[in-house]
């Protein structure tokens, strides 16, 4: 097990730890191994990218943390308690709480039929977290207000609403259980790009006024660029370059993540025109690759 972060414990709170994850599958001959034995660490305040192609494993780990999925190996650590595998009652039920997801597609995320104020209640039902009709309600106006919402948009449906606004309404549902950490799966991917930087501000506000931790999942490592504090690349279920976020895009050393950075679109029709995009082959690396230490915080893996 590599474990990535040890160096930074002393300085940072670690409010996540993910060690030597593995995500299974099908069964028999269908199995397969979506996520390979993967370890990080996330530090109370972050927003900690993991950015990939479709199918990397990313979003995989995301929904193990969540407890969605089952784990095959490995562990995962939440303040300082295993929340993998077997767990009581009671801190499944305070896991529901204290972790929250923000999903990719707003208009698939939402129950059509039920009004706002239902949708965005759905944790508070669950848990039990009000006292009375009326602090859940204040609780419902309070979430919808810190996303940029009104009041009375509690007694509408999700069709009356746009993508951007249907998007607001998910994550006034993670936050109005007041969680440590958010999860946030591709959350811009479905709007447009004006929506898009919205909802990137929206997070930053948020982050900072609630005490929030992020991981922040994507494709687009240009958009991790303006929010994450560290990324990691994900290939085929497997850490291959983590570092802090300016560190990565200034010095990127795996073949595979140059090749994300080189797809990345340059706001010059000159320059897009005549850039070259570097081309990862994975059949260059044949040996069990390992995580090395390149640079203090750099890891990478290497044959």
């Amino acid at each position: 097990m590599i474990y990535i972060g040890a160096d930074c414990m002393d300085k940072k709170e670690i409010i996540l730890e993910v060690k030597d994850l593995k995500v299974e599958y099908g069964k028999g001959k269908k199995r397969f191994t979506a996520v390979d034995g993967v370890s990080f660490s996330v530090y109370k305040g972050e927003t900690f990218g993991l950015a990939g192609e479709s199918g990397s494993g990313k979003t995989t780990i995301g929904r193990a943390i969540l407890r969605i999925v089952e784990t095959k190996g490995g562990a995962i650590v939440f303040n300082g308690i295993k929340i993998s595998g077997k767990i009581d009652r009671k801190l499944d039920r305070e896991l529901k709480r204290s972790i929250q997801m923000v999903f990719q597609d707003p208009m698939a995320s939402l129950n059509e039929r039920a009004k706002v104020d239902y949708i965005v209640s759905e944790g508070l039902y669950n848990t039990k977290k009000y006292i009375d009709e009326f602090h859940r309600r204040k609780k419902v106006e309070k979430a919808l207000l810190d996303v940029g919402l009104l009041p009375q948009h509690a007694d509408c449906f999700p069709h009356e609403f746009s993508g951007g606004q249907r998007q607001r309404i998910g994550i006034a549902r993670a936050i109005i259980m007041e969680p440590e950490l958010l999860i946030l799966d591709e959350p811009t991917s479905a709007l447009d790009i004006s929506t898009r930087y919205q909802i990137i501000s929206l997070f930053k506000a948020l982050k900072e006024k609630l005490n929030l931790t992020y991981i922040f999942i994507t494709h687009d490592l240009s958009l991790l660029r303006s929010i994450a504090d560290r990324i990691a690349v994900i290939y085929r279920g497997k850490i291959v370059e983590l570092a802090d976020t300016e560190r990565l895009f200034k010095n990127p050393i795996h073949p595979y993540t140059k090749a994300l950075l080189s797809a990345i679109p340059v706001p010059d029709p000159v320059v897009e025109k005549n850039k070259v995009l570097y081309i990862y082959n994975p059949l260059l690396y044949n040996n069990p690759p390992r995580l090395v230490e390149v640079e203090e915080g750099h890891f990478v893996l290497r044959d």
